[in-house]
């Protein structure tokens, strides 16, 4: 089969954090192609079902427009670690995803398939393997996901976020890896932290900013230790708190707000403003889900983290959490030490503007010079044009 130089498919889903860097490298990318004068066509292969496709139909270039030229769906199953009776009906799932894939690429005959990763990307890495398109595929997180383990044994090259990621690698993966970071969106880079300010009614912060983030569906734990440690927080910091929108309460919102005026803004979801949000934030308290703490990295953020841990993860972010703060570039809580008197012994910690320099620096010396996404983005047009990888 002969592949079309000008046509790249990406591939990954089932949560925003195996699509967004994708959508970041793509961006990355056709900037790239644009420059060289190079027409190049995206299209993503995700689950039919879920947000993949919403979340990638939704994505615009610098310019306003449509990044992704096709969204195309496929059936998906999940890869479970566990015993659930769902395995066995999504084996079928899983060979129906990966004819479907099959029958995608062959149709749009792409000159390589990336990976973001997730169950969904497993089919499609898969089909392109047996079809002889060169697959590339990143991992995210610091452990690597069983997705991942699959997909790695088939690519040409194996980015990862982090360099002590590599050690879990056969010698033979290890020869492929290229450690990029996480892939952050442009709009991260590029972001002025007065319209953070202005979106959130701040003329003049006269507190350092808090910004608490639990994911789009907020986190319970963190929600919890907020409530119960909000006279103290209010007090010491502008405390805005991403609820999210299935834990938020918004009767409840309303009445904190009355109390406390202009010191605690919740929010149930901050969509577009985010980058600028996090930007004029003096301190970040969240999860270490990969996406959100590279994000805050990319803009220097003192962080506390209080990972996600226990028997429903498979301790992903307990790992990036403990990264970050062996490079002192965080302040972690985990399990039973995320309780009130940590936190608040954490965050007075935080309010020292010489001590969030600090970690501030340390984040700086992690994340380096060049940019993640393109990194990435030049190995794969280095693919494209034949030219030799780094």
């Amino acid at each position: 089969m002969k592949l079309n130089q000008n046509v790249i498919a990406f591939t990954g889903g089932g949560t925003g954090g195996h699509i967004y860097p994708g959508l970041a490298v793509a961006d990355e990318l056709k900037t790239l192609a644009k420059k060289n004068n190079i027409e190049l066509k995206i299209y993503w292969i995700g689950c039919s079902t879920g947000m993949d496709k919403k979340i990638v139909q939704a994505s615009l270039d610098s310019n306003g427009n449509p990044l992704i030229d096709k969204f195309y769906g496929i059936p998906s199953g999940k890869l479970r670690r566990y015993f659930s009776l769902r395995n066995f009906t999504d084996i079928f799932r899983i060979i129906g995803g990966y004819f479907s894939a099959r029958r995608v690429l062959r149709k749009l005959k792409p000159a390589l398939l990336f990976s973001k990763g997730g169950f969904v990307s497993v089919p499609p890495c898969f089909a392109a393997s047996r079809l002889k398109i060169p697959l590339f595929t990143h991992e995210c997180d610091f452990t690597i996901g069983l997705a991942n383990r699959l997909n790695f044994k088939n690519a040409k090259n194996i980015f990862l976020s982090y360099e002590e990621t590599k050690k879990s690698l056969s010698p033979v993966e290890q020869k492929k890896v290229v450690v990029t970071g996480n892939p952050v969106r442009p709009v991260f880079y590029n972001v002025n932290p007065k319209d953070g300010l202005v979106f959130l009614g701040i003329k003049k912060a006269k507190k350092p900013v808090l910004l608490v983030l639990g994911g789009s569906s907020g986190a319970k734990q963190i929600n919890d230790l907020v409530s119960e440690n909000l006279d103290w927080l209010c007090k010491n910091y502008i405390v805005v708190h991403q609820t999210g929108l299935v834990n938020n309460n918004a009767d409840t919102e309303k009445q904190l707000k009355q109390k406390y005026g202009e010191d605690y803004k919740p929010y149930p979801f901050i969509y577009s403003e985010m980058p600028s949000v996090v930007a004029c934030a003096d301190v970040i308290l969240s999860r270490a889900g990969a996406n959100s703490i590279w994000e805050a990295a990319v803009l220097l953020k003192p962080m506390v983290l209080i990972p996600l841990c226990g028997s429903g993860t498979r301790g992903d972010q307990v790992d990036n959490a403990k990264f970050f703060e062996n490079k002192k570039a965080a302040i972690v809580l985990l399990g039973q030490d995320a309780n009130s008197k940590n936190l608040q012994k954490a965050l007075t910690t935080m309010l020292d503007s010489k001590t969030r320099k600090q970690y501030s620096d340390k984040i700086k010396k992690m994340t380096g010079s060049k940019k993640s996404v393109e990194v990435i983005a030049e190995n794969l047009f280095n693919e494209l044009t034949g030219q030799k990888n780094v």
